[in-house]
């Protein structure tokens, strides 16, 4: 029996209801050998139901989402925050250091140039202690050369 007019001849010419009920108990044991997977067909009902189950289940997922993402968003708020106060203080006592560096530089600079000032003032003392004595020699000797000529 491999169409549906031969399954209707012989139901047709069938003689009492039980060779009717062979006729038909053999047709879907042939449908299951020439079908092995049928029971796991799936309907349009049951593709309609699992289609509500899905959607429940992605509506429940992004409630979930979006409360992890809000709580999410006010730890990263608050971490933000937290941050940002850390390096207003960081920069402030960088500033607070930079400051007693910048003075200290001062100090320092004003110190050198006092010991420069020293050093100028006992380089120039040194230079006249020779210069004078030498120009009075040098005076000296233009006025014997003088008396000669």
């Amino acid at each position: 029996m491999s169409s549906v007019v031969e399954l209707y001849e012989a139901l047709a010419s069938a003689p009492d209801e039980r060779a009717r009920a062979r006729v038909i108990a053999e047709a879907f044991e042939r449908l299951e050998e020439r079908y092995p997977h049928l029971p796991d067909l799936v309907t349009r009902t049951h593709l309609s139901e699992t289609e509500l189950r899905l959607q429940k289940e992605i509506e429940q997922l992004r409630g979930e989402v979006k409360t992890e993402i809000e709580q999410l968003r006010g730890e990263l708020k608050t971490d933000i925050e937290q941050l940002r106060g850390e390096v207003r203080t960081d920069i402030e006592q960088l500033r607070g250091e930079l400051r007693q560096t910048e003075l200290r530089l001062q100090k320092e600079m004003v110190q050198m140039r006092g010991d420069m000032t020293a050093a100028i003032e006992r380089s120039r003392n040194s230079l006249l202690l020779w210069l004078i004595p030498l120009m009075f020699a040098q005076v000296g000797a233009m006025a014997a050369l003088v008396k000669l000529l």
